[in-house]
């Protein structure tokens, strides 16, 4: 069965013409301007897809520098209060009463005329 769009004949015309070569010029442009769109966006997503997975990344290494840097401080505190009593260990080691105590508790050196005696206590 026929529409009626199939019995309308086309004109032949110049104006005709011309307007169906400005439709046709006219799709051309949309399916231009569609594609670079299409392009455009496309490209857009990459992008801002990259700049978020970058930043992510670069918030990661801060978050792990900082722990390094965290732990680092702890660490020095601590050596510095090691730094510190070894400083006060050596001005101890300074004086000559102080070598002569540890000699007698740790390597059980005596005084002349005095005795040592072994203990249970004294093995620890």
């Amino acid at each position: 069965m026929r529409t009626p769009k199939d019995t309308v004949t086309r004109m032949k015309s110049d104006y005709i013409q011309e307007y169906e070569a400005q439709e046709r010029k006219e799709k051309r442009r949309r399916k231009a301007i569609l594609k670079r769109l299409v392009v455009f966006s496309t490209l857009a997503v990459l992008v801002l897809g990259s700049l978020t997975i970058y930043h992510f990344k670069q918030r990661s290494i801060q978050a792990d520098i900082e722990n390094e840097y965290t732990e680092l401080q702890e660490e020095m505190i601590q050596l510095e209060k090691e730094e510190k009593d070894l400083m006060e260990e050596i001005a101890m080691l300074k004086d000559e009463e102080y070598i002569l105590e540890l000699a007698r508790t740790n390597y059980f050196l005596s005084k002349e005329g005095e005795l040592i005696f072994l203990t249970d206590d004294s093995n620890n």
